[in-house]
């Protein structure tokens, strides 16, 4: 029994050591297995990444969706109280229209990024789903039927355009529901911040018509400014957010025309300046030309935003039916002699009467109606 004594005490402390190597090692190695795991988890996407992803959904959108769909993104933002994801909208036109197979490709792109997938209620017909990242909402993805006219389903290759194009919406319900029922391509372009500035430009995107914001600009006579409106000397941050809240007002709006703006429009600066928020949030330009001495078509082609101008006279200067009737047939012939011709008038009830009358004979004349959207180049 003495004998044994030193060599059961070498044993035990070879034990002891040995279990604390072990115990050593397996904190180790669960140290490294957790830190291995941090490395690992997926990062939070950034800005870019998100937009890179919107990008691709609207790609596959348009790939997937029939002739004549509408497919139209707006960046997220930064700052407080601006948008907190990506909106990707889809409007479908014909009866061959598939949205459940639009949103099972959308779905696909969505978890091969690691996004989970839901969906929110959304009006009749339509489907809205909603795409998130570590719990945050990164994309808000509309889907809808929109109807067709029977102008877009008879179209006119090759042949004179006229875009019509009607300023001002955004108070009077009765004179959007006035134009939609014309069922023609129309343009219309919706003021923001008036009491169905909202309402309307759904409304008419619904209802197969265009929509833009018509944005107000500071005019040399100062005649009923809006609450908001773009006046020189605007510092660029200021500029930058007055036109996104602005937008924000009319979501649905794809371009943008200037309300007023006599004076802006001549100012090389503001004009600068707003081309390049406008290429930002990727909306097209069309100057109204309420002034010879408007810069805004050259800044906007300088910028590389989609541009185009009014080319022909204003319709309604006028409020008298004959003499609207006039213009419209000056407009027909303008673009029968230019190949293509942007109009612009106004929701008076004049003017809506005119174009009830005209408007049919136009194509029977050879020339297509066709939205703003069309002549930007």
């Amino acid at each position: 029994m003495h004998g044994e004594g030193p060599g059961r005490g070498i044993e035990n402390a070879v034990r002891t050591r040995t279990s604390s190597l072990f115990a050593i090692l397996s904190c180790a190695l669960l140290l490294l297995s957790t830190a291995g795991c941090k490395r690992t988890r997926p990062a939070r996407l950034t800005p870019a990444e998100i937009h890179q992803i919107t990008q691709e959904l609207a790609r596959a959108a348009a790939d997937k969706a029939p002739e004549g769909a509408v497919v139209k993104s707006r960046r997220r933002r930064a700052g407080p109280g601006a948008q907190n994801a990506e909106q990707l909208y889809i409007g479908l036109r014909g009866r061959s229209a598939r949205a459940d197979e639009i949103e099972q490709t959308l779905a696909l792109i969505a978890t091969a990024h690691g996004l989970s997938v839901g969906h929110e209620v959304a009006g009749a017909g339509a489907s809205r789903m909603i795409l998130r990242s570590h719990g945050g909402v990164t994309h808000r993805i509309e889907i809808e039927p929109v109807a067709t006219t029977a102008e877009e389903s008879n179209a006119l290759p090759g042949k004179a355009r006229l875009a019509i194009l009607v300023d001002d919406l955004g108070s009077d319900r009765s004179a959007a529901e006035a134009i939609f029922a014309l069922r023609v391509p129309i343009t219309v372009s919706v003021l923001p911040f008036h009491i169905h500035s909202r309402e309307i430009a759904h409304q008419a995107r619904q209802h197969g018509c265009e929509v833009m914001l018509h944005l107000p600009m500071q005019s040399l006579a100062g005649e009923s400014p809006e609450q908001l409106e773009l006046r020189s000397g605007l510092p660029p941050d200021e500029l930058r957010s007055t036109v996104e809240k602005m937008l924000d007002a009319v979501p649905e709006a794809d371009g943008v025309n200037n309300h007023q703006g006599s004076e802006a429009t001549a100012d090389a600066a503001l004009m600068n300046e707003l081309m390049r928020v406008l290429k930002d949030e990727d909306v097209f330009y069309v100057d109204s030309r309420t002034t010879r001495a408007t810069v805004a078509f050259d800044a906007a082609k300088r910028e590389g935003v989609r541009t185009a101008f009014r080319n022909v006279p204003f319709l309604d200067d006028v409020q008298n039916k004959e003499a609207i009737k006039r213009q419209l047939r000056s407009a027909i012939e303008g673009a029968k002699q230019k190949g293509e011709a942007i109009a612009i008038g106004h929701p008076h009830s004049e003017t809506l009467a005119a174009l009830r009358e005209m408007l049919p004979a136009a194509r029977s004349e050879g020339v297509q109606l066709v939205l703003v959207s069309e002549l930007v180049h």
